[in-house]
């Protein structure tokens, strides 16, 4: 009988304390009473009241526009970041550069917030843009801050990429331009892939940067919740985060299903060419070196 270690122990007790709340919560938003702390059995009166509910759909939807404009501009701008930092070797300001890139990760986000709220003051007074703050503003933000992440991930892949295939294509003519978008771009991708995601994320939980540079009628998800929670805890809240947390396990799901079933036509193809190759190998005439002819003579 297998013995139940500590390391064992430890790793469910910390699934339980990360995994348990979410359950929690999503079987409270089944809850038939308006107190969440009373349960009243079960209903999913509060998922159909989800579409009444104009103010907090509407900032669900503001944050998911909001989210992918920011995975988008995050991954652009911090791969190509990325490939200064590891293709360009020697250029002046180079330790500058890759200080300013990397400084949103270690910088307060209230720092970063204020800042940013203190740049779209005087802008809007010196030039008349922004009029005023609301997605754009808060787009801008996302972006500055998660393109710093989406650079680190991907800097890190393009530091283990081989440059003999890169030489070779230019070699053979290509231009660097080509090399990049058909070469570099598909090594990169599952890189890409984990920046775009890990800036979705950020983008969707951020609440300080969206405080300080969000506008009359740009109130996102996490500040409609953070503001709702000081007055206490809705169940349509509970709803709204359950129906996150699936949409979540769904994408999760799908991802590793699809990567999983790519995993397994590559290694059959690997497979298959190894067997063609034995085949091929063994279907030749063997020809007899001159030690072996020597030898039967």
């Amino acid at each position: 009988m297998k013995r139940f270690s500590f390391s064992k122990l430890m790793l469910v007790l910390g699934l339980l304390f990360i995994y348990l709340p979410m359950l929690i919560l999503v079987i409270y938003s089944f809850n038939a009473s308006k107190l969440v702390t009373v349960w009243g059995g079960w209903s999913i009166k509060w998922y159909v009241g989800l579409l009444d509910n104009s103010q907090l759909m509407g900032s669900v939807m503001r944050s998911l526009e909001i989210a992918c404009y920011t995975a988008v501009a995050a991954v652009a701008l911090g791969t190509l970041a990325a490939f200064v930092l590891t293709r360009v070797t020697r250029f002046k300001g180079r330790t500058l550069f890759g200080g300013l890139v990397t400084a949103p990760l270690v910088m307060p986000e209230v720092i970063t917030g204020l800042s940013l709220l203190l740049l779209f003051v005087a802008m809007a007074q010196m030039i008349g843009w922004p009029q005023e703050r609301g997605i754009v503003t808060i787009w801008i933000a996302h972006t500055t801050f998660c393109a710093a992440y989406v650079a680190v991930v991907v800097s890190a892949r393009l530091r283990e990429l081989d440059l003999s295939i890169e030489e070779a294509a230019m070699d053979l003519g290509a231009k660097p331009w080509k090399v990049f978008f058909l070469i570099t771009i598909p090594m990169i991708a599952p890189s890409l892939a984990a920046g775009g995601m890990m800036s979705f994320a950020l983008s969707l939980d951020d609440l300080v940067l969206a405080s300080f540079v969000s506008g009359p009628g740009s109130t996102t998800l996490p500040m409609e919740v953070f503001s709702a929670v000081r007055l206490g805890v809705k169940p349509e809240i509970n709803a709204v985060a359950s129906l996150i947390l699936l949409s979540v396990s769904l994408v999760t799901f799908f991802v590793w299903y699809f990567s999983r079933q790519a995993e397994e036509r590559r290694r059959k193809a690997i497979q298959q060419a190894i067997e063609e190759g034995a085949a091929a190998n063994a279907s030749q005439p063997q020809v007899k070196r001159p030690a072996q002819v020597a030898a039967s003579a």
